[in-house]
């Protein structure tokens, strides 16, 4: 009889409890509406005029802080363009060395030449597309920003080293104007890198100008020296005003330039060609000298 009233009285409060009690305060009992949702892919658009701290092949919203150009920086934000087409409608963004990023490039190449005042190449520059990130190609982001950057001293390489240096103040007319980063009549230092110097200082070697390679893989490019060499004696003669004959190897020695393994990746075929003397030095520029400063050896 125990057992049986117990149990009747806990029955009673049971059904007390659901009739006559609500929920607690705060409380509307569906538990399913009550988590926070994940957080949300947030999408934001650079500008070109930024300047960056930080240099990368994509951007994140967690890493734009842009800062005055006249601070010290590594890259400068000079145009922002817009993936179209069947690009835009990829659901990922287009990875390095991809056919739409090289396209990319070459639009930041155009631009960046407005933007210094002539071809970057004839200075410490280079230039990178960056793609928004994957989170911010998601919530609809198809923006891609073209970087300009100073580099360190030419290399002894035959591969530019194509990581950023940092430097303070804007890249603007920087080839026009003929600011330090211009590359001109070059000095080679005990680790075959050349260093800029006053053409009036005896020298060997001077920049001349840019062979835009062929489409071809990067370690096919750089085995084939002989025809970069022929290449870039015409760019001396045309920078020093000599004809372009059998003769012109007596007049003139080369070297030369590739830009990085990763800027050959993103579309740079600029070889960069410089004159070298032979062993002589020159206490003048070669620049429009004709056959009196390139005479045949």
């Amino acid at each position: 009889m125990r057992r049986r009233r117990r149990a009747a009285v806990g029955a009673a409060l049971i059904m007390m409890a659901l009739a006559g009690c609500g929920d607690p305060t705060g409380i509307d009992g569906d538990l399913t509406d009550d988590w926070r949702p994940a957080a949300e892919a947030r999408q934001f658009t650079p500008r070109p005029g930024e300047c960056h701290t930080v240099a990368g092949e994509s951007g994140h919203l967690s890493g734009h802080a842009p800062v005055d150009c006249g601070e010290v920086h590594l890259v400068e934000t000079l145009h922002v363009g817009t993936f179209t087409g069947d690009t835009a409608r990829r659901p990922h963004p287009p990875p390095p060395g991809s056919a739409p990023m090289r396209e990319a490039f070459r639009e930041c190449d155009a631009r960046a030449r407005e933007f210094v005042g002539g071809d970057w190449r004839g200075a410490r520059l280079s230039v990178r597309a960056v793609a928004a990130s994957a989170v911010g190609w998601t919530a609809g982001s198809r923006w891609f920003r073209c970087d300009l950057y100073e580099l360190n001293a030419v290399t002894g390489a035959n591969g530019e080293d194509d990581t950023a240096v940092s430097r303070a103040g804007s890249l603007r007319d920087a080839v026009r104007s003929g600011s330090g980063v211009r590359l001109g009549c070059m000095a080679e230092d005990g680790w075959r890198r050349l260093l800029p110097t006053a053409c009036t200082t005896p020298h060997q070697y001077e920049y001349v100008g840019v062979w835009t390679a062929p489409e071809r893989p990067y370690e096919v490019a750089q085995r084939d020296g002989e025809t970069v060499h022929a290449r870039c004696r015409t760019v001396v003669a045309a920078y020093a005003k000599v004809p372009v004959d059998r003769m012109l190897r007596y007049r003139t020695g080369t070297t030369f330039r590739f830009p990085s393994q990763e800027a050959w990746e993103r579309g740079d075929r600029g070889v960069r060609c410089y004159f070298w003397s032979g062993g002589r030095r020159l206490t003048r520029s070669i620049a429009g000298g004709g056959p009196a400063v390139l005479p045949i050896n």
